[in-house]
């Protein structure tokens, strides 16, 4: 049975949340690192297990980050369940997008996430372990960007 998550717990997950969006958004590779295990396991849009965070850098995040713009979770509806010692979480979250035919033309690019999150204590900030991004049904896989599209 699932129970609600202590507030503070759930407030540390949407925390995350958007300071990935506000990396996304800036484009700053190295700003999220923080964000994430360096050991990390992700699955991928170009490759189906990514162990490290380096890989997933280099696999991932480098191949979408400066190629979409307007990144962001939908803050409202950012979902948590909280392990009984709080030291693990899930967080399941919606995201918006703009993404780039190859003509520059934009076109809406949502998706959505889930988290793993681990920390060493209570009150902490949560640490990503595992995450799974994918954009929604029929949406295009690929962006090719546009001038100026890096930023938001």
């Amino acid at each position: 049975m699932i129970t609600a998550p202590h507030p503070d717990d759930l407030a540390r997950v949407k925390a995350w949340f958007e300071r990935l969006s506000e990396r996304v958004r800036a484009v700053d590779f190295a700003g999220a690192h923080r964000l994430f295990a360096e050991d990390m396991v992700a699955f991928g849009t170009f490759e189906n297990f990514i162990t490290g965070r380096d890989r997933v850098e280099a696999a991932q995040w480098r191949n979408v980050w400066p190629v979409t713009s307007g990144f962001r979770y939908r803050a409202d509806d950012i979902r948590a369940i909280v392990s009984a010692d709080r030291l693990t979480a899930i967080g399941m979250a919606v995201f918006d997008s703009t993404g780039y035919h190859p003509d520059g033309a934009p076109y809406e690019r949502p998706g959505r996430t889930t988290v793993a999150f681990s920390r060493q204590a209570i009150g902490e900030d949560w640490v990503a372990v595992h995450t799974h991004m994918s954009l929604f049904r029929d949406v295009p896989t690929v962006s090719f960007g546009t001038e100026g599209s890096t930023k938001s």
